[in-house]
């Protein structure tokens, strides 16, 4: 077992279920990765054959506790729970080797922790090989999800699959892997081409000494001492499992640090702050919802402890001291994550009373609309759900004042409605990149921008769209002389 695998062991003995107290049991108790396990038939003593496969998930955002034989073309597997917390089992991934050419078998993902899924909806998992490493999505029709009795009524998620090469080494995995080193070498490489408007620093460490980065992407002269700023604030993958936030993430990161003229002319009015990734330690270890400890970080947002969510802390105190720099005026918080049971791209807000707020709070996402074909408005919706107060969202949509606007962004795991067809499109690595990049491109409607772009028809908005950002406009000037009267009085008010 490797080590990565004894420390999950360790830290989760004993574990108590905390909705239950009672102490987690049976499935539910699974402990670390299977590393290099070869599974063959019961009794069998002789030497391995080709054909007995071997599981492995002791890498990076590896994720399989179990593999129970049931028959040579058909495997029961089991995910391993978030580490310290059992009540969370979505994320899988893992490899096969030592097969054999034209091998057929059955895999079924047997303790989900969750009923709904969009594997009702046509969403399958995604493979790739040794000679064939890009990622791509198993055919629909060779998935299937149901309830099975054999499974203490569990959801079951069965998929066949072929192997065959018998040299290639194949990976499964719930959706698109995007891990932490990833992360690490396409930030290092955005680091060497010293472009003067792209800046990136240490913030903090997570409980496992992981780096929390934080990008600052603008013009030179936005940060020069004195000067007023106007803030958009980004995070994602809070909730590790969550991979498609990070490619929209990159998608948000590229467009902005780019030679597009809508970047160019985003960069010399607002400053970006971007933290990629909130729990590189849940995405390391391969864990759905929580970090390290089985917190889930976007629960905890009122009071997180240095200790036990340092990372989460180190973003709290950056917005809080933002908020309170007369100089900067925080307009957007946007935390990025993925959705298990809806398609499209969509939005969650906050509720409030004064009903001209409500109305400025709908004018970002409607721009979005405009901007990115996968993006549905009648999927956004704002509410204050009790259960959901420790979330960014609504932590900070309470904190900051009410010339700021605070959303969780979401993408579906699997899919979106293009246009009026009823078919879904399945989203790929590149369109979720594609709706970062559409996001961004909005910021230029939002701030009125356009005319100081040559070519009007990159950023072409229609007539229903421009009544909202003429809306935006006038409240951008309300808030603005809000914004003044804040610096001229030095009062920060109650937040």
């Amino acid at each position: 077992m490797c080590v990565l695998c004894k420390m999950e062991r360790k830290m989760e003995e004993n574990v108590r279920d905390p909705d239950t107290g009672s102490e987690a049991g049976g499935e539910d108790s699974l402990v670390g990765n299977v590393s290099k396990l070869q599974v063959t038939p019961p009794g069998y003593t002789g030497l391995p054959r080709k054909g007995h496969l071997v599981f492995d998930a002791c890498f990076e955002s590896g994720n399989l506790g179990r593999v129970d034989y049931i028959s040579e073309f058909e495997f029961d597997l089991f995910i391993r729970p978030d580490t310290c917390n059992p009540r969370f089992r979505v994320w899988f991934n893992f490899s096969v080797e030592n097969v054999r050419e034209s091998q057929r078998v059955i895999f079924n993902i047997v303790n989900f922790s969750k009923t709904k899924s969009l594997y009702r909806d046509g969403m399958s998992p995604v493979v790739k090989s040794t000679s064939r490493p890009k990622w791509q999505r198993l055919p629909a029709k060779n998935v299937y999800y149901y309830r099975c009795p054999d499974h203490r009524k569990n959801y079951v998620m069965s998929f066949a699959f072929c192997f065959d090469k018998e040299d290639d080494v194949y990976q499964f995995a719930y959706c698109y892997p995007y891990t932490y080193s990833r992360l690490q070498h396409y930030l290092d490489s955005l680091e060497k081409r010293n472009l003067d408007y792209f800046q990136r620093e240490l913030l903090g460490l997570s409980v496992q000494q992981r780096r929390l980065d934080l990008l600052t992407v603008t013009s030179r002269a936005n940060l020069r001492p004195g000067a007023d700023k106007k803030v958009v604030f980004l995070t994602a993958r809070v909730h590790p499992g969550e991979s498609p936030a990070s490619f929209v993430c990159q998608g948000v990161i590229d467009f902005l640090v780019s030679q597009n003229p809508v970047a160019r002319v985003l960069r010399d009015h607002v400053v970006f702050k971007i933290v990629p990734m909130l729990n590189p330690d849940g995405v390391y270890l391969g864990n759905y919802r929580c970090s390290l400890m089985g917190f889930d970080l976007n629960r905890h947002w009122q009071d997180p402890s240095p200790w036990a969510h340092p990372t989460l802390h180190a973003v709290k105190q950056l917005i809080v001291g933002m908020n309170d720099d007369p100089r900067v005026s925080l307009e957007f918080y946007i935390d990025v994550h993925a959705h298990s049971t809806m398609m499209n791209g969509f939005m969650y807000g906050n509720v409030f009373e004064e009903e001209e707020r409500v109305h400025r709070q709908a004018v970002f996402p409607r721009l979005v609309c405009h901007n990115a074909p996968d993006f549905s408005f009648s999927n956004t919706s704002f509410n204050r759900d009790v259960v959901k107060a420790g979330t960014g969202r609504r932590f900070l949509g309470g904190l900051l004042d009410d010339t700021s606007y605070c959303y969780t962004l979401e993408v579906s795991f699997y899919s979106y409605m293009a246009g009026v067809s009823s078919v879904p499109v399945p989203y790929t690595e590149e369109t979720y990149m594609k709706l970062g990049r559409n996001v961004s491109r909005t910021f230029l409607d939002y701030y009125r921008l356009n005319n100081l772009i040559a070519d009007n028809s990159l950023t072409h908005i229609g007539r229903d769209v421009l009544s909202y950002g003429r809306l935006a406009n006038g409240q951008r000037g309300l808030q603005d002389g809000r914004k003044s009267e804040k610096r001229g009085s030095g009062n920060q008010g109650d937040r």
